[in-house]
């Protein structure tokens, strides 16, 4: 699976480990920064390029990761056709990608370590989208949003 990571310094560290079990499980990982760890740098400079990506279809799923993991969600949502939240927890990194067909996973680096958090990617990475009728409707009311825009 090709997958997108970015953090900033919130979430820098905890994305050199993750990109590093991620390589090592076999994954195509495209790291879209931060390159080295700056506490001024900005969550969207790093953030709105993997948006991108997932949306364009560069990458298959995406990881953000910042100090709480908000401003990487809030970042990456904007992005038409990109489909993230903030996860602190098993089920709704499964379900928001069985239900919702989650695109990318918000992380905060200085809310959880790297246990949780590489338990949290694979159960994300792991899940498929059911495709249910229910689940379509509701994305579709989605996309008309978006194109609104």
């Amino acid at each position: 699976m090709r997958i997108g990571i970015a953090a900033d310094h919130g979430g820098y560290q905890l994305k050199k480990q993750l990109a590093g079990a991620l390589s090592g499980a076999g994954g195509e990982v495209s790291d879209f920064g931060a390159a080295s760890f700056d506490p001024g740098d900005d969550y969207p400079d790093y953030v709105i390029p993997l948006a991108r990506a997932v949306a364009a279809g560069e990458v298959e799923r995406g990881i953000a990761i910042c100090g709480s993991g908000v401003g990487a969600c809030v970042a990456a949502n904007k992005v038409s056709g990109v489909r993230s939240a903030l996860i602190n927890d098993i089920f709704s990194a499964r379900q928001g990608v069985e239900d919702d067909d989650m695109n990318l996973i918000c992380l905060g680096g200085r809310v959880i370590g790297f246990s949780l958090a590489w338990e949290l990617t694979r159960a994300f990475l792991d899940a498929e989208f059911t495709g249910a009728e229910r689940h379509r409707r509701r994305l579709e009311k989605v996309r008309q949003l978006e194109a609104e825009r």
